[in-house]
């Protein structure tokens, strides 16, 4: 009980350490990349040079070689069927865009800071896009390994199961809303965030499919929502109007198709592993 409780407490620490020292050298490179030549975005290609390295080294290669097979299992970076990472990403992205209405409906309801990152007034164009991809790229590399990978797989193989998605959903939504403060509207939404992600990797026994969801949501949100954050107009200070209806919409119709699209993968999953429990030759077809 004792190594299995320490087990569970390093994937746990891990994740943290590793996704902060991730965030901290995307962050230096960027101010680099800014303060000498600020029309040449060669921090995104350094930044992807050093994904790589982190991606290849947790999913089992490099030295040392008896902890290879170890990190490889940790990672849960595995690839899944082309029909079940469709529906995957399919059913990730229908609750991005649910998301998205939500943050507008939840932040005209209840005012709080913006998020201090979605500054972009200082980057040229070409930097600005390739900056808004790699920090998308990077934030959804780090915290699916870390937290979805080494963190969520140990507590499921532990006998958490399910439970697992919402035990990391709770120990992401602090760290998450610390950048845009401890307030109710922020901490629900990514506690909603984290439970889709980690359902994803429930489902499919893979980060993939999460990977590219979480890119996709965090490019949407550093380049559309959180730049409107400054600007966006409480309720309380002139009633709804047909943007806020719009977004209302917007998350109830969204997540209604995300639900349906998680059935079917749910489904689609199911009879996956069904068939791979039987035939463990067939787990790839």
């Amino acid at each position: 009980m004792r190594r299995e409780t320490l087990t569970v407490l390093w994937t746990g620490a891990f994740a943290v350490v590793m996704t902060g020292l991730v965030s901290g050298v995307w962050g230096g490179l960027l101010l680099a990349n800014l303060a000498t030549t600020p029309a040449a975005p060669w921090a995104a290609a350094a930044m992807a040079l050093v994904l790589w390295t982190l991606w290849s080294y947790l999913g089992g290669r490099g030295p040392p070689a008896s902890t290879q097979a170890v990190r490889q299992r940790l990672l849960r970076g595995g690839p899944v069927s082309a029909r079940l990472a469709g529906w995957a990403v399919a059913a990730g992205v229908l609750w991005v865009i649910a998301l998205a209405g939500l943050w507008n409906v939840l932040h005209q309801l209840v005012q709080t800071r913006g998020n201090p990152l979605a500054d972009f007034s200082r980057l040229p164009p070409l930097t600005l896009f390739a900056s808004l991809v790699m920090a998308a790229v990077s934030g959804a590399v780090s915290e699916e390994a870390g937290f979805r990978g080494y963190f969520q797989g140990a507590l499921e193989r532990r006998g958490l199961g399910g439970l697992a998605v919402l035990a990391v959903a709770l120990v992401m939504a602090p760290i998450h809303a610390e950048t845009q403060g401890f307030v109710w509207p922020n901490l629900l939404f990514y506690l909603l965030v984290d439970t889709m992600l980690g359902a994803l990797a429930y489902v499919t026994r893979s980060i993939r499919p999460g990977i590219v969801v979480h890119a996709v949501g965090l490019f949407v949100f550093f380049a559309f929502i959180w730049p409107g954050d400054a600007h966006r107009r409480l309720i309380a200070a002139g009633g709804a109007d047909i943007g806020f209806w719009t977004s209302v919409i917007q998350t109830v119709v969204f997540a209604g198709l995300g639900g349906l699209a998680f059935a079917r993968l749910a489904r689609l999953a199911s009879g996956t592993a069904a068939r791979a429990d039987a035939d463990p030759h067939s787990a790839h077809a």
